[in-house]
């Protein structure tokens, strides 16, 4: 297909640079009759995918290589899906506008449980079957990463393998195993017990899973010499894994269009709630020359001129002040911004307030997470009302006048109590502002407070815990508002349909298969937009194929229970889970792994300790 060919089309859609392609930094290449073909896919719009980080890694890691074509591929949005069914236009990718259902591989990522039935619809625009089975031949071979790949069992009819943990060098691994199957003519299920023997590759055809008759999982049993137990990938040393100089500059804007370096990998702090904390681990830092050197190099070639520093919690970089003057040095003269999400109120000092304030004139956002000790205590976020307060003082003394406080709803053991502290601690910081002698003149303060429903994940201390019912979550929130009397503060929170949905998507097992088929097929897709979500269609589904959203979203799990992602290892042990759940139950909380290793044993994946100076570790 020619761009030609496009062109009336693109006439009658919005954004139409996102169909495209041809954008700064996109790579284009000659075919050659060997040459693997490659499609990334994100299933959601162009302004989410080209935000996101690893995509822009893998991209340009596989393209590389003189034997690879990676192409980028995003959903259509509504209008342009709807010209492109009604012209006869299959997906394609964007570099070279051909379908990609004559690509070798297409892959996903999973960065949203909301997008599983684009991942379906996007199959089928490819003019692909949707479910695996009725893909017999080899190619194309549907494979899938990310972090929901942590319990892919929904996905597993429609995904021939995944791909767990980080991807930088078991990709190219699959594709040279690949390259063989197709040079010795392997049929695919020949190349997916071949692959099974990858680490970190995860063929869920060669698993047998069984069940009680009370509906929880019996065992998962491997076949055909599958391992028992599927180990994730990581990079064990930052400084030497491989990232982009260059990243594609869209000729649209989207969601995070700028330069970002990675800090770090993992994350020291335990949040009991935090998916990522726990299957990140073990903590691996960059080097700030590194970091330096990487963020010269994208802001160079591609002309940005903000560049974001990228972890989970910024401010817990052992070397962020060397860093900041380091980038300092050279991005206060080259005009160029730097963004500093995710901090910290236990280390925010007034140094990096000052080395903030002379690149960042916006709001500072922290994330307390509950509203009293007690429940910060549950979670382990291990934040005191002191350290939130002085934070805030230090901000406003800087000059800041807005601050935007993150929390959930919903925790383990939560009260109402519970909730009424949300909007107190809020209140203290306005009554903060107002108290100090030396805040900044003829100004007021702003706090917004953003309240997210708790959704139990799996690998965390709190994938036993019920999620609260839709009705219990209403109830709070309206409490929540009600508890407000200032106009200083604002509240948003997230929809509890939404956040049901998504710990069913989140915990479940294989039984869900169909409820993604059907929900799709009554027309489920880009969930994750609320013009396009609709409980009733997820509702009507599940009715349909026998399956109570309650098991799966609001049913508490016992610590003998067989989870159906206990055979995918993410490096920290069930049996450490337990113990945090416990502890959780009793209010105590848990060191970062800075300060003591607690032996989680995520350090078995690097084969040593997670600290140089750690002489404790399990």
């Amino acid at each position: 297909m020619q761009l030609s060919d496009l062109d009336p089309i693109l006439r009658r859609v919005q954004k139409p640079a996102q169909y495209t392609g041809g954008e700064l930094g996109s790579i284009v290449k000659k075919l050659t009759p060997d040459m693997i073909r490659f499609a990334l896919c994100f299933p959601d719009l162009y302004e989410i995918g080209m935000s996101h980080l690893g995509m822009k890694i893998l991209y340009a890691l596989q393209n590389q290589r003189e034997d690879v074509w990676c192409e980028r591929v995003f959903a259509p949005a509504a209008d342009m899906e709807e010209e492109m069914r009604r012209n006869g236009i299959p997906l394609y990718g964007l570099e070279s506008l051909d379908p990609i259902k004559d690509f070798d591989i297409i892959g996903f990522t999973l960065q949203y449980e909301l997008s599983f039935t684009s991942i379906l619809n996007l199959l089928d625009l490819a003019g692909l079957p949707v479910l695996s089975r009725e893909r017999t031949q080899l190619s194309p071979l549907v494979v899938a990463g990310g972090p929901c790949a942590c319990n892919p069992e929904p996905l597993v009819d429609f995904i021939d393998l995944f791909i767990l943990g980080e991807g930088e060098e078991v990709n190219l691994e699959l594709i040279d195993l690949y390259q063989r199957a197709k040079k010795e003519g392997w049929d695919k299920p020949h190349f997916l017990r071949e692959a099974a023997g990858i680490p970190g590759i995860y063929v869920p055809s060669l698993y047998e899973v069984t069940y009680h008759p009370d509906g929880t999982v019996e065992q998962v049993i491997p076949r055909e010499n599958a391992p028992k137990r599927v180990k994730k990938r990581i990079i064990r040393d930052l400084d030497k894994v491989y990232y982009p100089s260059q990243f594609v500059v869209p000729y649209i804007d989207t969601v995070h269009d700028r330069a970002v370096i990675e800090l770090f990998r993992g994350c020291i702090r335990g949040c009991r709630f935090c998916q990522a904390g726990f299957i990140y681990r073990p903590y691996r830092e960059k080097q700030a020359d590194t970091l330096d050197q990487n963020a010269r190099d994208l802001c160079r070639l591609t002309g940005y001129d903000e560049l974001s520093l990228s972890s989970l919690s910024t401010s817990d970089y052992g070397q962020l002040e060397p860093l900041m003057d380091k980038l300092l040095s050279w991005t206060d003269t080259g005009r160029v911004s730097l963004s500093l999400p995710s901090l910290r109120v236990d280390n925010f000092s007034p140094q990096l307030l000052e080395k903030i304030a002379k690149v960042r004139k916006t709001g500072l956002t922290f994330a307390p997470e509950a509203g009293t000790q007690r429940l910060r205590d549950v979670i382990n976020k291990n934040v005191t009302e002191d350290e939130v307060m002085n934070t805030c003082r230090t901000a406003f003394e800087g000059g800041y006048t807005s601050v935007k406080l993150y929390f959930m709803m919903g925790l383990p053991t939560e009260t109402m109590e519970d909730i009424k502290g949300i909007v107190d601690l809020a209140q203290k910081v306005v009554d903060l502002f107002y108290s100090m002698p030396n805040r900044p003149k003829g100004k007021s303060v702003s706090v917004n407070i953003s309240v997210a429903c708790f959704v139990p994940k799996p690998h965390t201390p709190f994938e036993f815990e019920p999620q609260d019912t839709i009705a219990q979550l209403r109830e709070k929130q309206k409490y929540m508002l009600d508890c407000r009397t200032s106009k200083k503060i604002t509240i948003s929170y997230h929809d509890s349909d939404i956040s049901m949905l998504e710990a069913v998507l989140a915990r479940g097992d294989r039984r869900l298969g169909p409820v993604l088929l059907k929900a799709w097929q009554k027309g489920s897709k880009l969930d994750g937009w609320s013009e396009h979500f609709s409980m009733e269609r997820w509702y009507a589904a599940m009715e349909e194929c026998g399956v109570d959203p309650a098991f799966y979203a609001n049913r508490h799990r016992s610590y003998d229970e067989v989870m159906p992602w206990d055979h995918l290892d993410y490096g920290v042990s069930k049996a450490f889970l337990v113990k945090e759940n416990k502890l959780a139950r009793q209010s105590q909380t848990t060191a970062t792994c800075r300060r003591q290793c607690t032996g989680c044993g995520a350090n078995q994946l690097l084969g040593g300790a997670c600290f140089a100076d750690h002489t404790d570790i399990l």
